[in-house]
Formats: structure tokens, C-alpha cells, sequence
């Protein structure tokens, strides 16, 4: 597998996931044509894309998807529920819906793993190929124990990391925004974040991302921080570390 994250932050997300048999988007949250771009550079155009995997319908996860269905004409996979609010946003389109909360795309399987946050339906993804598996998680306030076994040791993790408590209790948001952050449906702070990784993280993991860092309520520096700090506390060490940003894409990683 190989995994680039576009683009995250709360300006907008997306990430790019290629097998030997597929190839996925998660959220287009950016505008169509930095994507494009950033496609390009991976030497893929946009119409060998198989699918588009939606995490929910916020602005900075679906900003630039109705002008890539018009262009591209992509196939979507959505719940039912998904399915109503997109429609709602961004008019018809192709897709599928998922089964048993799970779909197999050429020569991967998806299994959906639920969130909690504000956005009326909200997911998050283990993706599989053959021995391999990653974990996509953003925009949650918290991370349910029922998904833990099937989220436990996986090669990579791309999870939010959205804020220092702190940054964010003295910071320019307002209480109500506040409250709406640190709450079940908000995000996740670095040591909600780093916290879950530690129970994750197992043998077979070879890298982590962390994503949809706050520009107002972060830095890379706490983000790094509090997870080595989380990694001496349960007396582990993990260093393949990477930190996703809004206007950069990260490296391509393999697993």
C-alpha cells in the first residue's frame, strides 16, 4: 500500500491510498484543483480513481467534491444516511452503498468504524490489502472501546491530533466553540490522541500520521510532545512519526 495525505487541517482534508489493484481518495476537502495537483505529482490522474471514501459532509471534507464529481464523475461510497446529506449539498452522483458496514473494492476491504462528532453521520476507516492495513480516523471527540481490537495493531495510522487543551482554554475561540472542541462530538486533543496510539500501536505498525492539527489551538511541537511523553508513561517507543499539514501533502508512505 501507499498512502499520501494531501492535505488536513480545518481548511480542508484529503488523502490518497493506491494498491497494486486500486485506487482511493479520502474527502475532498480542498479545492479540485490542488488535488489534481497533488495527484499529478504521484503520477495519477483523477480518473483512474475507483472511489471516493467520505468521512462526513463538513466544509473542509467535501469543499471541492461537487466540482470533482462534475469534472471526473468519480464513484462515491456512502451509508444511507450519507447519502441524504450529500445529495443535499452537492446534487446527484455516482455511488455505492455500504453493506454490513463494509465493501470491497477490487483488492481492498473497507470496514467503517463510527465517530462521534457534529455532522449528523461520521465515520472513520480500517483499510486492508492483503496483509496490510492502515486506520483513518479524524473528527471525533472520542474513540469507542468496541472498535479497539479491530483498530489494534495495523501498519499506519493517520489520527487526529487536533489540539493542545490548553492552547485551546486560553486561546481566541470563544466558550461555546470551546465546549463544542473538547466535547463526544468534537476532536480529539493530543492526549486523547496520543493516548489511544499507545493502545494501538503493536508490532506490526510502522508509522503514524497525525492530522487535522488546529492552526489556532496546536503546533507540531506539542503534538510531538505529548506523544513522547504518552511513550514513556506506558514505557514504548515508537520514532516513525509524521505530521500532516494543511497546504503541504506528506511523503508517499509504503507499508
Amino acid at each position: 500500500m501507499r498512502i499520501c495525505v494531501l492535505s488536513s487541517g480545518s481548511k480542508g482534508n484529503s488523502c490518497y491510498i493506491e494498491t497494486e489493484g486500486t485506487k482511493l481518495l479520502i474527502d475532498v476537502g480542498t479545492t479540485t484543483t490542488y488535488i489534481v495537483n497533488e495527484l499529478d505529482k504521484l503520477g495519477v490522474k483523477p480518473k483512474e480513481i475507483d472511489a471516493i471514501l467520505i468521512t462526513h459532509a463538513h466544509v473542509d471534507h467535501i469543499h471541492g467534491l461537487k466540482s470533482f464529481i462534475n469534472k471526473y464523475n468519480p464513484l462515491i461510497y456512502v451509508t444511507e444516511k450519507l447519502l441524504g446529506i450529500l445529495e443535499e449539498q452537492v446534487g446527484t452522483f455516482r455511488y455505492e452503498i455500504y453493506q454490513d458496514k463494509q465493501a470491497i473494492i477490487n483488492d481492498v476491504r473497507i470496514n467503517l468504524i463510527k465517530t462521534s462528532h457534529d455532522a449528523g453521520e461520521q465515520m472513520g476507516f480500517v483499510i486492508k490489502n492483503n496483509d496490510k492495513s492502515m486506520v483513518y480516523i479524524t473528527d471525533t471527540g472520542y474513540i469507542n472501546s468496541r472498535y479497539f481490537d479491530i483498530l489494534s495493531n495495523r501498519n499506519l495510522y493517520v489520527l487526529e491530533s487536533n489540539h493542545d487543551v490548553l492552547m485551546l482554554k486560553n486561546g481566541p475561540y470563544p466558550y461555546f466553540l470551546q465546549q463544542r472542541v473538547v466535547g463526544d462530538k468534537g476532536h480529539l486533543s493530543n492526549d486523547q490522541a496520543s493516548s489511544y496510539l499507545c493502545k494501538f500501536i503493536g508490532k506490526d505498525t510502522k508509522a503514524v500520521v497525525f492530522a487535522h492539527l488546529s492552526e489556532n489551538n496546536n503546533t507540531e511541537e506539542k503534538v510531538l510532545e505529548t506523544f513522547n511523553n504518552k511513550l514513556k508513561e506506558n514505557k514504548m517507543k515508537f520514532d516513525n512519526v509524521i505530521i500532516a499539514r494543511q497546504n503541504e501533502a506528506t511523503k508517499v508512505i509504503e507499508i
